[in-house]
């Protein structure tokens, strides 16, 4: 399946399942996002929830694991052959009929791995004792597409969401609109009809088949600074009839981004509200995880007031959690892609420069690395393990904005323009002379150890290019 609003049908789906009881596991990949942005955890997480859905796999998957201490840390292939295929074509036959629900597999960091968890998972067409369909989501892209090539033709059926006749969607958008809109009518005391029926048609005609469109614009309608009327006036002036979907919603983002950060402000704080922009919403979209407004503020050293300010102009673009203690999300990486992309963002006051992004997180978490201590959790005496230490004794000690520089300074400093400036060469210097061991120590504590040997490694070969060069 490919398309918009691939995702808000594979959740459905998969609630819908999970009523009737014949959800067997399901993952859903989000770009940026710590543990479901790669394969690492794919099949053992589809593993562990087979194991609950379908509980004579349990001991099939326990002995798995027995038979093969290092299990967790191999490839896709023996994962999937261990904890999952052979389990399964172990176990008793089963009547039922379970569906494995896969989301956004585009948005998984490596192609090679696309490809071969969808080699991997038509597999399963050929087991007869428990009967398993996959139900996957993602954009039409040339991996997809070449891995689905490699397959049989009675392996898959694909539905193309954007091959849907654009009268029904337009219907349904229509539908949606309308449903949306009314009751702001009562509300604000708009007069009748409101919204009416060539406006609706001129929303529908600017979202041009696109969901995000019409999401994005009802949030920007219902939550601005001005009435209704007034926001849904902006919408309308925003771009012409005659453009592309994707011009279309960029041409809402540029209305929001404008109206929000500029407005009828003066030339010295619209200078201040853009730079805190990029600085805020820049670091959101680069980042490798999520975390809550006011871990991100202590992660960026500025005072969380200026973060939540700003996130507060976002609430159309931005999922801004009442409760404080949940991340930010985008509500779509369309905005993301907007923004990084010079070519669709036009007004350069918002563009993000994401190199410079990187750069700048890197040196946010030297800074935190650097105000790690030995013994950290002032923990009773050597030898203590970790099982043996209270989760809010590290979680005050390391709090997530540090847990984070920990993991992830040298995906940025990577991702940067790490050979080209010499102080942050000599940052790196520092952090091993001085703080190797503190960081070692972090990681530890927060069960990231594996990850460092791996960015130990990664190190070692970027600066081995530098003075092999030099």
């Amino acid at each position: 399946m490919a398309g918009t609003g691939k995702s808000t049908i594979a959740r459905t789906i998969a609630q819908e399942l999970a009523e009737r009881k014949r959800l067997a596991a399901s993952f859903f990949f989000t770009r940026g996002k710590q543990d479901v942005s790669h394969s690492g955890m794919f099949f053992t997480t589809i593993a562990a929830q087979l194991a609950t859905s379908l509980p004579v796999l349990r001991t099939f998957i326990s002995d798995a694991i027995d038979n093969n201490a290092q299990i967790l840390q191999q490839g896709p292939r023996e994962q999937w052959n261990q904890l999952i295929l052979n389990p399964l074509k172990n176990a008793p036959t089963q009547s039922i009929q379970l569906v494995v629900v896969v989301d956004a597999l585009d948005e998984c960091d490596s192609m090679q791995d696309i490809q071969l968890i969808l080699l991997l998972l038509a597999e399963a067409k050929d087991l007869a004792t428990v009967r398993i369909k996959i139900f996957l989501t993602s954009r039409p892209e040339i991996p997809i597409f070449d891995g689905f090539r490699q397959l049989s033709g009675g392996a898959y059926q694909d539905f193309i969401l954007h091959n849907i006749p654009l009268d029904t969607v337009n219907a349904d958008i229509s539908t949606f609109f309308l449903q949306k809109l009314s009751p702001l009518k009562a509300k604000h005391g708009l007069g009748t009809p409101w919204p009416d029926e060539l406006i609706i048609e001129q929303l529908v005609q600017r979202a041009a088949g696109l969901f995000i469109y019409a999401a994005t614009t009802l949030r920007f309608i219902q939550d601005g600074i001005d009435g209704p009327e007034e926001q849904l006036s902006l919408v309308l002036s925003a771009t012409k009839s005659s453009l592309s979907a994707t011009e279309h919603l960029d041409g809402i983002y540029t209305t929001l981004l404008q109206h929000s950060f500029l407005g009828k402000r003066g030339y010295q704080e619209c200078e201040q509200l853009v730079g805190r922009f990029r600085e805020v919403v820049g670091s959101i979209v680069v980042m490798f995880n999520t975390m809550p407004a006011r871990d991100l503020a202590q992660l960026l050293q500025i005072p969380f007031r200026m973060v939540s300010s700003t996130l507060n102009f976002l609430r159309s673009v931005l999922n801004v959690p009442e409760n404080e203690s949940q991340p930010v999300r985008l509500f779509h990486l369309s905005f993301r892609d907007f923004l990084l992309d010079s070519q669709r963002c036009s007004d350069c006051r918002f563009q993000i420069d994401e190199k410079e992004r990187h750069t700048s997180l890197f040196r946010k978490c030297m800074k935190h690395i650097f105000q790690l201590e030995e013994n950290i959790c002032n923990l009773w005496g050597p030898g203590v393990l970790i099982t043996e230490i209270p989760d809010d004794t590290i979680q005050k000690s390391i709090p997530l904005h540090v847990q984070y520089a920990c993991r992830y300074w040298l995906d940025h400093w990577r991702l940067g323009n790490p050979l080209a400036l010499e102080e942050d060469i000599k940052t790196i210097r520092q952090f091993l002379e001085q703080h190797f061991l503190h960081w070692l120590e972090g990681l530890s504590l927060i069960g990231e150890v594996s990850n460092g040997i791996h960015m130990i490694i990664a190190l070692e070969k970027i600066l081995s290019v530098r003075y092999n060069t030099h």
